[in-house]
């Protein structure tokens, strides 16, 4: 099985594969914005890991926003 390069891909596919990756880097920025501006006390659990699992693909700021912030 030979690996599939970049210029292998059709233009959709190209595509895709920005877009999923413009949105990622959204969800995380978003979430470490959100995380920075939060005091300790708004934030279920300690800032340096939520910080670190946000870092993890589309779960982490995925998981942060559900289980990491306080209301």
């Amino acid at each position: 099985m030979t690996r599939r390069r970049w210029r292998d891909l059709t233009p959709w596919q190209r595509t895709g594969l920005v877009a999923a990756g413009a949105v990622q880097l959204a969800l995380a920025v978003g979430a470490w914005v959100d995380l920075a501006h939060r005091r300790p006390a708004e934030v279920t659990g300690r800032k340096g890991v939520w910080a670190a699992v946000i870092a993890v693909n589309w779960v982490g700021p995925l998981a942060y926003m559900r289980w990491g912030r306080r209301r």
